[in-house]
């Protein structure tokens, strides 16, 4: 099963290769613009393939230099070669056969960071999903496997660290001025694991003892003079590997791992087999230059990509099509893990936040796909929330259908069953079922429909028989290429609280399956009765977010008050808050949208205060409960028809109301929370400090000075507070000489550290407002903005798309057309980068007309450009399309 440029590509259509790869050798001779790559593969006809079948190679932009079958040289006359295959005839009969082929490339001018490329003097490799085939022909799908050994030849001064995958095997002077570098990974891996970096760089070493006590060298590779902020990072691997042991019995198969940090990187991180490449700002961090959620990120990620070691690399996908398969699992193995090092109800809290920002925008437009989807055009555009949080959160509710114990056996047997394999969804399903002797056929629709589920629940009480009854219903709205959708099986955990807060335990319950604290819903309308219940008790319904669903519930405000107060699920209390703060939020865009006055409900606010002030709830906590629906989160209650400047304005005027009415709590929240001594990255100060700068933008509102966060600027000791103060001022006062002299000061301190002046970019597109606009395109002309550096284009194009709702969705509709600028600029040299950015206009139906139509008009004018990457032309075509 081939990619071919711009062709799509068909689940369906998938079927083994004609050849067994058994064994790939590479050398290659570094050269920053005419590296020579020699490829010599081992191959064997798969039992059954006709004598006749041509070998097929896949390539990217590359030009063969040599082609040798069983070391002679291939006549011309026996393959057909162009930049993007070879196809190679008339192969022997007998196998095994050798195919050496030799290709020279220029890691110099890569700019689109795929294959090997060369930045600031370090060559590096990024091979998912398909830049292997830029590298040599090569039969470039990752159900193609086979063992590596790597010889790496370079000058010696520039290129003294010279890694890949594996265990070093040795290395010496090669010939004058050169030396060379042996790698061999014995575990059979796609080309899409493969990795090679070398230059000149730092490291920091330390070792782990796994539980079968083999001690495992550990390096991280960073540039010189950064060793210090590469602490943190070797701590959060030694615990990664640690609790992968502990949790899922997973221990290191190599005697070396290693991390390698560079700056220019299209992704966060890469799980090559043993070395894993990493964006410096997912690895580099100290107090001076780190936040809070710099520490987490780099926490959780240098997790997730130690944890592809066995769900990944190990065992890894058998197509594109099963990219959940390592993704999702993945990223549910490393919500696990920061759960169990933080809060897991904070945890689960940003966990839900993320989705709903994200992922259900991409279920509700043109975008929309299945977690395992049945076709793509371009496989870099699936990297996406769906395959990665919806995928995270199918395998979250396995975990809750199965129970602790069962989940646990299931993985087990995955592990045993398929180690060194190449698998599918339905070889991951089947091994839960096998292990539980539970069947999930209709739980596995989960991986096969788009879209996300509306459950509508009424209820029932009735005083005299002390029932109650519930009626749920299922829908699953229409998405492009599925109009037709089948029930789900939706685990929805709940509780019966009674008036004085303590759960409701009914005698029977009848209606459908009930595991625990766990409704199962599996038709289209169920209910459910519940007999002894004593009184008419409040609903709490998909506590933990136990299935990723929209939920129509009719509560009272005094009903969410009750759950805020007394459920013993913390995120249920969230979410009761959240719920009593949506209708407040969307009353208040209409209102601003028609010029009415805008009003909030004391009951809201006083709900909202009382949790802020309890002090039996952690800080991290009550910082989350404070923290109102983003604009994109009103923006999709509300529908259709959103006026972002209203949605913004009516935002603005409910903080406001909550900042008058609880004053002193932030006053004294602002004191009693300041975090003394040395900065910890430690999850109870990073609480503290959450909870003191929310309480610190609230007082910004009720004092309606700058005064306050100007002298929290000045007095910052740490990023966290420094960096939370300046976006206070910038948001709230971007006019003010405060302001201006605190980003001045910030520039002058940093400038020269990329990851921080990328914060200083950042805090600036999001200042909200018309002159957003300008801001950004003067920001664009800074000398210190380099529009090859990816991360330097998020901070800046990419965050004023993603983040600046009123900025990016002027009226005029400039937004729209600075940003297809800006794609047709970018696209020539990073297609992938491009595409990503793009992403930012995937809910532009649900604007008003007047946005909608400039929306409209300005990707027409990207879909109407000749010359258009396969990755832009796909998302922008499925955007008009859908």
């Amino acid at each position: 099963m081939r990619t071919d440029t711009g062709q799509i590509v068909h689940l369906a259509d998938y079927r083994p290769t004609d050849f067994v790869l058994e064994r790939v050798d590479l050398t290659f001779e570094l050269d920053p613009t005419n590296t020579k790559v020699d490829a010599r593969l081992i191959f064997h006809r798969r039992e059954g393939v006709d004598l006749s079948a041509p070998l097929v190679l896949d390539g990217d932009e590359l030009t063969l230099s040599g082609l040798l079958l069983d070391q002679n040289e291939v006549p011309a006359a026996q393959y057909d070669v162009t930049p993007e295959s070879l196809t190679i005839r008339d192969l022997p009969a007998e196998s095994p056969f050798e195919i050496t082929v030799t290709t020279y490339i220029n890691p110099e001018a890569n700019s689109q960071l795929m294959g090997l490329y060369r930045t600031n003097g370090i060559y590096c490799t990024q091979c998912e999903a398909e830049g292997f085939r830029r590298i040599s022909y090569f039969p470039d799908r990752p159900d193609v496997l086979a063992p590596y050994t790597i010889t790496i030849i370079g000058d010696k001064a520039a290129n003294p660290v010279m890694l890949s995958n594996g265990n070093f095997l040795g290395g010496a002077g090669y010939d004058e001025g050169r030396a060379f570098a042996a790698w061999f990974d014995p575990h059979p891996k796609p080309s899409y694991l493969f990795a090679l970096v070398a230059g000149d760089l730092g490291v920091v070493e330390d070792t782990f003892v796994t539980m079968s006590e083999r001690e495992v060298t550990l390096k991280i590779y960073v540039e010189h003079g950064k060793e210090a902020r590469a602490a943190y990072a070797m701590d959060a691997l030694k615990r990664s590997m640690k609790w992968d042991e502990e949790r899922f019995g997973r221990e290191y198969d190599l005697d070396i791992f290693m991390i390698v940090a560079v700056s220019d990187f299209n992704m966060g991180a890469m799980e090559n087999k043993g070395l894993n490449v990493f964006n410096d700002k997912y690895v580099l961090a100290d107090p001076e230059i780190a936040t809070d959620q710099d520490y987490a990120n780099i926490e959780a990620i240098i997790a997730h990509e130690y944890f592809h070691n066995w769900t990944g690399n190990r065992i890894t996908c058998r197509d594109w099509f099963q990219l959940c398969l390592k993704e999702g699992l993945t990223v549910y193995r490393d919500h696990e893990f920061s759960a169990d090092q933080r809060s897991r109800a904070v945890k689960r809290i940003a966990e839900v936040r993320h989705l709903k920002s994200e992922q259900f925008p991409e279920d509700a437009g043109p975008l929309a796909h299945p977690v395992r989807p049945t076709k793509y055009r371009e496989i870099n555009n699936f990297y996406t929330t769906t395959v990665y949080e919806k995928g995270s959160e199918v395998t979250r509710m396995i975990a809750t259908l199965l129970g602790r114990d069962d989940f646990k056996a299931g993985m087990d047997l995955y592990f045993e069953r398929h180690d060194g394999q190449a698998v599918t969804v339905e070889d991951f399903v089947k091994s839960f079922e096998d292990a539980s002797g539970r069947d999930l056929t209709q739980f596995s629709l989960w991986y096969h429909q788009a879209g996300t589920p509306l459950v509508t629940v009424s209820s029932d009480y009735d005083q005299a028989s002390g029932t109650f009854k519930l009626s749920l219903e299922q829908m699953i709205p229409a998405t492009p290429g599925q109009t037709a959708k089948e029930p789900m099986h939706i685990p929805l955990s709940f509780a019966l609280i009674l008036d004085n807060g303590s759960p409701a335990v009914p005698t029977k319950v009848a209606g459908g399956e009930v595991t625990g604290d766990v409704l199962h819903l599996t038709e289209r309308r169920q209910s459910f009765t519940f007999t002894g219940v004593s009184s008419r008790p409040v609903l709490s319904l998909n506590r933990s977010f136990s299935a990723p669903i929209n939920l129509h519930l009719d509560q009272t405000p005094a009903d969410l008050a009750h759950i805020a107060r007394h459920d013993t699920d913390l995120f249920a209390r969230w979410q009761a808050l959240t719920d009593l703060a949506l209708p407040n939020l969307m009353h208040a865009a209409r209102d601003a949208r028609d010029g009415k006055e805008i009003t909030c409900d004391p009951s809201f606010v006083a709900a909202l205060l009382e949790a802020a002030g309890d002090e039996t709830l952690e800080p991290a906590f009550r910082a989350q409960a404070l923290t109102l629906p983003s604009e994109a989160d009103i923006a999709r209650e509300l529908g259709g028809n959103n006026d972002p400047d209203a949605i913004h304005a009516g935002r603005d005027a409910i903080l406001s109301e909550i900042a008058k009415a609880g004053t002193k709590t932030f006053l004294r929240l602002f004191e009693d929370m300041k975090v003394d001594g040395a900065f910890t990255p430690d999850a109870a100060s990073a609480g503290k400090r959450s909870l003191r700068n929310t309480a610190l933008s609230y007082l910004t509102y009720a004092e309606g000075t700058p005064a306050r966060a100007a002298a929290a600027f000045a007095s910052a000791d740490n990023m966290t507070d420094l960096a939370q103060a300046l976006a206070v001022l910038a948001h709230r006062f971007p006019d003010a000489p405060e302001t201006t002299n605190a980003l001045a000061t910030f520039l002058a301190r940093f400038d020269g550290n990329a990851l921080v002046v990328d914060k200083w970019f950042s805090t600036q597109a999001t200042i909200p407002g018309a002159g957003a606009l300008a801001r950004v395109r003067a920001l664009m002309e800074n000398p210190r903005f380099i529009a090859t550096n990816p991360n330097r284009v998020r901070s800046l194009i990419g965050t004023f798309a993603f983040g600046n709702p009123t900025g990016f969705n002027r009226a005029d509709g400039e937004g729209y057309r600075f940003l297809a600028e800006q794609i047709l600029a970018i696209d020539p040299r990073n297609p992938q980068l491009a595409a990503r950015i793009l992403t930012s206009m995937r809910s532009w139906r649900s604007l008003e007309p007047q946005r909608a139509d400039h929306a409209r008009a300005a990707l027409t004018t990207i879909e109407q450009t000749p010359t258009l990457s396969t990755d832009v032309r796909d998302i922008v075509e499925r955007m008009l399309k859908g």
